[in-house]
């Protein structure tokens, strides 16, 4: 078994090193293949990326303009080989000593899908106010919209059986692109498990690239990705028979999410 990590890398010249070191020196209890996206820096990231290969051996692309972080995911997933796959970004922010816990449930054959949460109760954190209000009331929204119930729909850390990420035909080039995983999801019959992580948030200052002008984008995604969206536009031909669920057994899973939260 094999694990796919994309990491989409857009303007983090200043500690890309540091990040690299990290990551390669966590033991995830498999084999890892590293794949690296270049969103056309313009800070001299991806010369720096082109250094540090041969020391961290690493496949990298590079994006011909910057697209944003959900285009370079999805050039990712496409250059990916694993039978799993999840996302990193190319900072701090997450602890990747939480990476092997999150591929377990996949390992053993328990899970289709492992998101990674940040606002579970035994993660202990504190985060900073407008980012945490704005991903819970979206959290909230998504669960209402979708039928699934996260606590962190927003998170960077999810991690997919290669075979179903694959086969969805992901669009979006920003950050709406976390919004359109979750509303494909639920539109399979993927089991899904959220586990706590550790997370440490940075600041605009400090190099965060998310703005409120996301915030209002997640509203329109939410909509379109929900229930605007056909099923001919959201899947390949190639989804697995046994991840897709008929109209009945959608219903069901979401009067089993709301009967859970009551």
């Amino acid at each position: 078994m094999k694990l796919s990590i994309l990491i989409p890398v857009y303007n983090e010249f200043d500690h890309l090193e540091q990040v690299f070191d990290l990551l390669f020196k966590t033991d995830y209890g498999i084999e890892v293949e590293w794949i690296v996206v270049d969103d056309h820096s313009n800070d001299g990231s991806f010369d720096k990326l082109q250094s540090l290969q041969s020391k961290f051996k690493f496949n990298l692309f590079r994006q011909e303009v910057n697209l944003g972080k959900g285009a370079a995911i999805i050039r990712a997933i496409k250059e990916a080989s694993g039978d799993f796959i999840l996302i990193q970004d190319a900072d701090f922010e997450y602890d990747p000593l939480d990476i092997k816990s999150l591929v377990t449930p996949i390992k053993e054959g328990r899970a289709d899908v492992v998101y990674g949460s940040r606002f579970k109760k035994n993660a202990m954190q504190v985060h900073r106010t407008y980012h945490y209000f704005v991903n819970r009331f979206l959290t909230i929204l998504s669960n209402l919209f979708s039928g699934i119930y996260l606590t962190d729909m927003e998170t960077c850390y999810k991690v997919f059986r290669s075979d179903l990420l694959k086969s969805f035909n992901l669009t979006s080039q920003r950050f709406g692109i976390e919004v359109e995983l979750t509303a494909y999801l639920a539109k399979t019959r993927a089991r899904v498990f959220e586990l706590p992580i550790n997370y440490f948030p940075r600041t605009t200052l400090q190099g965060k690239k998310i703005n409120w002008k996301d915030g209002f984008a997640a509203l329109f995604h939410l909509v379109k990705f929900n229930f605007l969206s056909n099923e001919n536009e959201i899947f390949k031909t190639s989804l697995p028979k046994k991840y897709k669920a008929n109209a009945h057994e959608l219903m069901l899973s979401k009067l089993s999410n709301e009967n859970s939260e009551k």
